[in-house]
């Protein structure tokens, strides 16, 4: 995204000029045969191609507000250039083997799941278990509920429903959502991820633009009665106080790498419990992300990691968030095919999407105000903030609810909210994978 500064715009972090000369020639270089393949060859290419498309997703009106900007852009166009054999078959294919054969895609999941859940602040994911947790648990169950009831209506089986729209639809997002999901499904099923990815971002999108429009109306709804929505800081509807995120602490160099190790360990560490030591539990296979996600967790609730190490993970994962996703998006729209995507915005997908974001709202609702919320603050976050588009849909839904004093809340839904919904996700995909077809 791009940020006026004199006379100069700013492009991914450098001048217009800069960054538009250096993308023009990674493009000439591979259009004429004369990039490299290997790794700084393709990220060259990706950041070329990415930058390009992100610059101007972020300046189309309605767009860049509702459908994804920059980043779906990103996507759908690359998803385009590959699938019409644009880009040249060479670079493609070395596109390809560095997201699956190098697995980059992992790496990225691994230090945006790290620093997403390091960020947040121990004594709100304490208190959360109590009170939050369950409208979220309720959101889900509303989702899930009414997504089957539309499904319905168009044929389509309630467990279907569950795994191919609502799972993605409340995972928080795509870099720790739709994406996680789609590796757990080629695991478990061994199908390609991409197929999965696929209709998860598109049957996303369509969510989250129902998330926004739905957030603004709730905030009629919250002036019309004012005793269903507290003053847009705190949750509870008695002693409520409002929560803060992790202690703010400097990081060194160092301490980033040190972050960086962190987070490879807690991978090992959940493929070693994957793999080696607990397979299955109760016959189900558990994919090594969904052990990290635990992991991670039950340490930040420790308060076992130094808070100048989680306050690295969380630029870390800012670093990656904000510019290795052009890459990732570059990376999976190569393995995409832009045919069958389009096929995913049909009538039924597209009602079935509604009645999920609806069932959220309903069901966050109604639960938060049993366990002492105001229902439409806790429809907005525990609700809408997971059947959005993650970080930037969080903002997107808080902004059109004049609600931004309950960012903590919503990233608790995108982060922790998405963590449950993976793991439930590598639970279901291995018992109902036949449903998945």
């Amino acid at each position: 995204m791009s940020e006026g500064k004199g006379l100069h715009p700013i492009t991914f972090g450098l001048p217009w000029y800069l960054a538009v000369g250096a993308a023009l020639v990674a493009i000439v270089a591979a259009m004429t045969g004369a990039l490299s393949t290997d790794a700084a060859g393709c990220f060259a290419l990706m950041l070329a191609i990415g930058i390009i498309c992100n610059e101007i997703g972020e300046r189309i009106p309605i767009w860049n507000t509702y459908i994804g900007g920059g980043l779906m852009l990103t996507f759908l166009a690359s998803a385009c250039l590959f699938s019409w054999q644009i880009i040249p078959h060479v670079y493609a294919e070395s596109i390809r083997s560095v997201m699956n054969l190098a697995d980059f895609l992992t790496l990225y999941i691994i230090i945006v799941i790290t620093g997403s859940l390091l960020s947040l602040d121990r004594n709100l994911l304490i208190r959360s278990f109590r009170r939050y947790i369950p409208a979220i648990l309720g959101g889900l169950a509303g989702a899930s509920l009414f997504g089957a009831m539309a499904g319905v209506l168009f044929g389509v089986q309630p467990l279907a429903v569950i795994l191919k729209y609502m799972l993605p639809i409340m995972s928080g997002g795509n870099g720790a959502g739709a994406i996680p999901l789609s590796q757990i499904y080629q695991t478990v099923t061994g199908a390609p991820s991409a197929g999965y990815y696929t209709f998860a971002i598109m049957i996303l999108t369509v969510a989250n633009v129902f998330a926004v429009l739905i957030a603004a109306l709730l905030d009629r709804v919250g002036r019309k009665n004012p005793e269903w929505t507290g003053d847009g800081k705190v949750l509870l509807r008695k002693g409520g106080v409002a929560p803060t995120d992790r202690k703010r602490v400097g990081c060194s160099v160092r301490d980033l790498g040190g972050a960086f190790f962190l987070a490879l360990g807690f991978y090992a560490l959940g493929r070693l419990l994957s793999v080696a030591v607990l397979p299955k539990i109760l016959g189900v296979p558990i994919h090594a992300l969904t052990c990290m996600i635990a992991l991670v967790l039950a340490a930040s609730m420790l308060g076992i990691i130094p808070d100048h190490i989680c306050a690295a993970a969380r630029r870390l994962q800012a670093f990656f968030s904000t510019n290795m996703a052009l890459i990732l998006m570059v990376g999976v729209g190569a393995d995409t095919n832009v045919d069958i995507m389009f096929r995913v915005l049909t009538p039924a997908n597209v009602v079935i999407a509604l009645a999920i974001v609806l069932g959220a709202v309903i069901g966050s609702a109604i639960v938060g105000w049993l366990v002492g919320l105001y229902p439409i603050d806790s429809a907005i976050t525990a609700g809408l903030c997971m059947a959005n588009r993650g970080g930037a849909g969080d903002l997107a839904v808080l902004g059109a609810s004049g609600r931004m004093g309950l960012i903590s809340y919503a990233q608790l839904s995108t982060r922790l909210g998405g963590g449950i919904v993976l793991i439930l996700a590598g639970i279901l995909f291995g018992q109902f994978s036949a449903f998945l077809n």
